[in-house]
């Protein structure tokens, strides 16, 4: 006979919805469950100091717990304990005992915690490395995003590792304002390194369109110098081929 609990442990809860764990139970075709037990105990801590949550005989179907909120339910082949309105309090080591009818018994444990919202988040450079690092103190499944003056960070500026902590600049200099944000189920947090401020891009093609009207202006300014003196070159002359014809 065997029995295994088929929640990925450790679990984790939001406080006020329900604890839902499942265990499989495995036994030959002579062995007969007689009784099936689950328990609780602290996961830390010098006294362990052990819950009796429910214990059901292994042919009822239903059977209520040791708290109006503990209900568990048996089938051939699987138990399930429901806790609803699931605090705190119900952390913890659960432990489900499965025993036949000689009284051999078989034990499955699961680790079952709290999920936290996400806690201080912190963000650190390392300039040698060109590499930011996003921290959090314990928050259940964070995830991380980064954005660069506001927006996705594009390959110019640096590649995310995979688990999303490190951002790898790639941009030179580092510049501008850089903002890690940590969320999982019951929120977000964000931190935000703020580096020398980009030049922006429009300024130097500003600084060129100026150059280039400044040399169009000089070509057409000396053009037009050009373009008067040929003029008084040539009333000069007529007025010379005038005085000359006047004389004869």
């Amino acid at each position: 006979m065997s029995v295994r609990i088929f929640n990925e442990e450790p679990v984790h809860v939001i406080p006020g919805f329900n604890l839902v764990l499942r265990a499989g139970i495995e036994h030959g075709p002579s062995e007969e469950v007689s009784m099936i037990t689950w328990e609780r105990e602290r996961e830390t801590g010098i006294t362990p100091g052990k819950v009796t949550l429910a214990t059901c005989p292994g042919r009822v179907p239903k059977c209520a717990g040791t708290r109006p909120n503990v209900h568990v339910s048996v089938e051939q082949k699987e138990t399930t304990l429901q806790i609803n309105g699931y605090s705190r309090a119900d952390s913890g080591v659960y432990a489900v005992t499965v025993t036949d009818k000689t009284g051999a018994s078989r034990t499955a444990y699961c680790i079952v915690r709290e999920y936290e919202a996400v806690n201080h988040v912190s963000l650190s450079i390392n300039v040698s490395h060109s590499l930011l690092v996003c921290g959090e103190a314990w928050g259940t499944d964070p995830h991380f995003s980064w954005l660069h003056e506001r927006s996705a960070i594009s390959k110019t500026v640096g590649q995310v590792s995979k688990d999303g902590m490190t951002l790898y600049v790639t941009m030179a200099p580092i510049c501008g304002h850089f903002t890690c944000t940590v969320s999982n189920k019951l929120g977000y947090s964000s931190a935000t390194y703020s580096a020398a401020p980009c030049e922006k891009e429009g300024r130097g093609t500003a600084v060129v369109v100026a150059v280039c009207l400044v040399i169009l202006l000089l070509i057409g300014g000396v053009l037009a110098f050009l373009l008067w003196r040929r003029h008084q070159y040539n009333n000069r002359g007529e007025r010379l081929q005038d005085h000359l014809d006047d004389t004869i």
